[in-house]
């Protein structure tokens, strides 16, 4: 059996939305560090600064691109300044996302068009966008950045999880679209992981108790656990695998909960 590579992704070029911050930041270094040179977006070119910074340190190209998902003409600027900054998209990480909590009545119609505008529609026309020239060469990695409400409901987040759902159904159908001009495209759904959204809801320590005593690993996500799922579906690992959502939620899907203690 053959080893995979020190750096499986040496020689290719992926393009990550919403990465000025948060886990879109980290996908990029964490790429960077397999090899790719990396395209970042975000809505203002003053937040990427850090991370092109980053980048570069690791001695791979850093493209810094201003992209607004809601927006189709900055879809299509976007992508091609990436491109032609890069020489070519062969990775995308569509990350970039929104959230507003509030319970279902009191979701506003503009809370609404917000989340699914950016966390669906926008990642459908950025995949559009750069499939194009995936396609053409026939070759391409998409990664669409869900999360475990793909697949579990929670209070609050009716628009997100309406988004995140969609998310995964549109996966497949890319996949079934782009698979025979050898592009893959598959969801990557973190469960809890903290993040600037709510990192305040970490401060409270019974919450954290809570949600790790319905994770089968006991613990929320921490820093480093998505890198290897993310290298895998942005490699030549995962040439087999297309369609998939990979949900890495230490096993809160399968909504595990511990017995009760016996009665003496």
């Amino acid at each position: 059996m053959s080893a995979l590579p020190q750096l499986p992704l040496l020689g290719r070029c992926a393009l990550v939305t919403g990465a000025s911050r948060g886990l879109g930041r980290r996908f990029a270094r964490v790429l960077a560090q397999a090899g790719a040179d990396v395209a970042v977006t975000s809505r203002t070119a003053e937040s990427l600064r850090d991370v092109v910074a980053e980048i570069g340190a690791l001695g791979r190209r850093a493209v810094p691109v201003v992209l607004d998902v809601r927006d189709p003409a900055s879809i299509t600027r976007a992508v091609d300044e990436a491109a032609a900054g890069l020489g070519r998209i062969d990775i995308l990480v569509n990350n970039a996302g929104c959230n507003i909590r509030k319970p279902a009545l009191e979701v506003s119609w503009d809370d609404w068009n917000t989340i699914l505008d950016t966390n669906l529609r926008g990642i459908f026309f950025v995949a559009q966008a750069a499939a194009r020239g995936m396609v053409s060469r026939g070759y391409g990695r998409i990664i669409n950045i869900g999360s475990v409400t793909c697949v579990a409901g929670y209070a609050g987040l009716g628009p997100y999880g309406a988004s995140r759902g969609g998310v995964k159904q549109l996966t497949m159908s890319l996949a079934a679209d782009w698979g025979p001009q050898g592009v893959t495209v598959n969801c990557l759904a973190p469960g809890w992981f903290k993040t600037a959204q709510n990192a305040v809801m970490y401060e409270n320590a019974e919450w954290v108790g809570y949600l790790s005593d319905r994770i089968p690993l006991r613990r929320p996500g921490a820093d480093g656990d998505l890198d290897g799922p993310l290298v895998f579906l942005a490699s030549d690992a995962s040439a087999y695998v297309t369609g998939q959502t990979l949900l890495v939620d230490g096993g809160i899907s399968v909504n595990d909960t511990r017995a009760l203690p016996k009665k003496s």
